[in-house]
């Protein structure tokens, strides 16, 4: 009893350490920017004030938006190009499958700084800098390789029996793949749409590097825009960051239970 009654006081209390963040994130969001010049803020805000709040809903929509574009549009080019490929590597064992897989291991290895800069020198040339396209294809970089490694180890677990079923049935690959796989993988579609959807949600090097002077721009270069050489308005900085937080917090909420199952279910031995 005692024993479980100490790793419930260790599990809280370091639970309590890795929240601290996000409880102080919310008390500077509600300290009134003068109380931020004279000293840091305590840790509870004597006078809260939504000032900061009110400056996002005013100055930051139009980042949401154009972020909000940038994540669907890069979940949606990510599922287009990760599940087929991850189907083919699955079941259809083509050659090279094993070097093709090292080599997106490898892909998630690259700086994203040095992927940037790369892409600046071949948007420059494509006339596509300052676009939200060109962040889509962008963010699809990063998503595509870590997708196609969690669908392929997904749908490598789906029996080989139903794929013969249906080809008995008459269903070619694409079919096979469309009415078979793809709805047994629901979850490590979930989970690869999940994290496509966050790694754009999250992005600045990439918005710094390829879309800092377009006039859509994304909610990462917004919080951006508060920061100054002589001055930090930490207080609509961190509003806005509460604000971001609420889209990825309900999302990982309500989908945690296919995140979960497409992370476990698919993890058999090849």
């Amino acid at each position: 009893m005692r024993t479980r009654y100490w790793r419930t006081g260790v599990g809280v209390l370091l639970t309590a350490v890795m929240l601290f963040p996000v409880y102080w994130m919310v008390v500077v969001s509600l300290t009134p920017a003068r109380d931020m010049r004279k000293s840091p803020p305590s840790l509870f805000p004597a006078s809260p004030t939504l000032e900061g709040y009110d400056r996002v809903l005013r100055e930051q929509l139009p980042y949401f938006g154009t972020s909000l574009l940038v994540a669907l549009g890069t979940v949606v080019l990510t599922l287009a190009l990760a599940a087929p490929a991850a189907y083919a590597l699955a079941k259809l064992w083509p050659t090279g499958r094993r070097v093709l897989g090292f080599v997106l291991l490898v892909a998630q290895m690259i700086p994203g700084i040095i992927m940037a800069l790369g892409f600046y020198g071949i948007y420059v040339r494509l006339g596509i800098t300052n676009t939200v396209q060109g962040l889509i294809l962008a963010d699809s970089t990063v998503a595509v390789p870590f997708a196609v490694l969690v669908l392929t180890s997904f749908m490598a677990s789906v029996p080989d029996e139903l794929l013969q079923a249906a080809r008995i049935d008459g269903a070619g690959p694409w079919r096979t793949f469309v009415s078979i796989v793809l709805p047994a993988s629901r979850n490590g579609v979930i989970t690869a749409a999940l994290f496509s959807f966050l790694w754009a949600w999250s992005d600045f090097v990439f918005a710094a590097t390829l879309d800092s002077g377009g006039p859509l721009q994304p909610l990462t270069l917004g919080i951006y825009r508060y920061i100054g050489n002589n001055n930090q308005e930490w207080n609509s900085i961190m509003a806005t960051a509460v604000v971001a937080s609420v889209p990825a917090s309900v999302l990982l909420v309500v989908a945690q239970r296919f995140v979960a199952a497409g992370l476990t279910s698919g993890a058999v031995k090849d």
